[in-house]
């Protein structure tokens, strides 16, 4: 059979009919298989899919391809449009970031940003107890962070960096104050979480003293909220829509609470079985505000409207039973990134509800004792995640899961919360040694 008896037998292609395409794809597969001497692979994929008509060899896919790329619209043009289409409806990303995560269209992806073994600690800030919560500013200009001593700081990255390199400071440079420019008491218990409101000076505590506290930085003499939200159990975790109008918060209780900042009403989802059932430890809104993800103590992964407060998905034992830790959501909303207490970091696939991606060979000592964050760095080419055994930086390249070189965080305890700068190679590192350490990757000058 020729290629061209082939291409007058091909069905016609409607590119609404999912479950038809993937079937010639698949066929296209197979023969290519063939053709390439895969004799194993094909006959493996043959009987999965019960190709019948049995499929011929044939070269025909790689030409396809060839073809394809050629005529393939500009990528970088596509991410930009998709982009400004995000910072027209919320104040979002920098284009300079380059595309993101996207495996619908990209494979062999060039990064240009620096692994994260070749960051530096730029500075080191000490609370008088365990410190556990950080954040960082929508600008990457600020960090905060919070202790089990109920204080919390905020800090000035340029500060920061103009501590840790004063010979590389321009004369007459303004950042040569204290990196420390706010210091917050008005929490009674541990600060749990902070998160940067994403276009107002005002930052969001929780804490186990069951409260939601906001406070305007913009004042120099600040140091108690101008709002407190009280809740009727512990604060585990939170996450501003990006419009900042709305706050989701998860505590020690299975129901997540959806509040509006301004009026303090609180929202609920009214239908039980959607509820978690035992206390959550993570939430994020999507960039589009569509949606948003919590993770809980069952084990269980949730997807809810942003709209409705409805929950549309459950990864149910998304960790295989253990509690889930975290999750994140990719720049364009189609991955979520999620860890758990088995030490695993899994990459979702949210169109499709599968697990695209697992990155392994973090914590191979056992389970472990705290709960861990993964993360993105801010051009989401590598996924980042604290070993608990070893207080080292594990490292993965996000899209073939590829082991990078591990980094010592240098903390004498568990490092309890990592965070990434959302514009630069920074991220925070907070530990039971009672510091938050600042780190960095200074691109070398010629």
């Amino acid at each position: 059979m020729t290629g061209q008896d082939i291409v007058m037998k091909d069905p016609e292609i409607d590119p609404k009919n999912v479950i038809k395409n993937r079937e010639t794809l698949y066929r296209l597969m197979i023969s290519q298989l063939f053709y390439d001497g895969h004799q194993t692979l094909a006959v493996q994929l043959s009987n999965l899919i019960q190709a019948e008509p049995p499929c011929p060899p044939s070269d025909r896919l790689l030409h396809l391809m060839l073809l394809g790329t050629v005529h393939e619209p500009d990528r970088s043009k596509k991410n930009e449009t998709t982009n400004n289409n995000h910072a027209q409806s919320f104040s979002s990303f920098d284009n300079s970031l380059g595309p993101g995560l996207d495996l619908e269209y990209e494979t062999e992806t060039q990064t240009q940003a620096p692994e994260p073994a070749q960051y530096e600690t730029a500075y080191v800030t000490s609370h008088k107890g365990n410190c556990r919560a950080g954040a960082f500013s929508a600008d990457g200009q600020l960090i905060a962070t919070g202790s089990v001593d109920a204080s919390i700081k905020i800090l000035d990255v340029d500060r920061m960096l103009a501590k840790s390199a004063p010979d590389e400071m321009a004369p007459g440079d303004q950042a040569g104050g204290h990196p420390v420019i706010r210091t917050l008491y008005d929490h009674l218990e541990e600060v749990t979480c902070l998160e940067f409101h994403p276009r107002e000076p005002i930052l969001v505590s929780g804490s186990r003293d069951f409260s939601v506290k906001l406070f305007d930085f913009s004042k120099a003499s600040v140091k108690k909220a101008f709002r407190t939200i009280t809740d009727a159990d512990q604060i585990r975790c939170l996450s501003f829509h990006p419009t900042g109008d709305f706050l989701i918060v998860g505590t020690n209780h299975p129901v997540i609470r959806l509040y509006d900042i301004n009026t303090a009403q609180c929202f609920v989802c009214s239908i039980p079985n959607h509820q978690h059932t035992a206390g959550i430890t993570s939430v994020k809104y999507s960039p589009d505000a569509k949606t948003y993800a919590s993770a809980g103590k069952d084990g269980s992964i949730k997807l809810w409207d942003g709209v409705s407060n409805r929950c549309i998905n459950t990864f149910v034992k998304a960790h295989d039973s253990y509690e889930v830790c975290s999750v994140a959501f990719t720049r364009n909303g189609k991955y979520l990134l999620s860890s758990g207490k088995d030490s695993l970091i899994k990459l979702w696939e949210l169109s499709t509800s599968r697990c695209l991606i697992a990155y392994t060979g973090a914590g191979t000592t056992g389970k472990q004792e705290h709960k861990a964050q993964a993360i993105f760095n801010h051009t989401e080419d590598y996924v980042m995640f604290p070993d608990e055994a070893t207080t080292s930086l594990c490292a993965w390249n996000s899209r073939n899961a590829s082991r990078k070189q591990l980094l010592s965080l240098g903390h004498n305890g568990p490092v309890r919360l990592i965070v990434h700068s959302p514009t630069a190679p920074a991220f925070l590192t907070c530990s039971d040694d009672f510091r938050a350490r600042f780190w960095y990757r200074r691109m070398p000058t010629h």
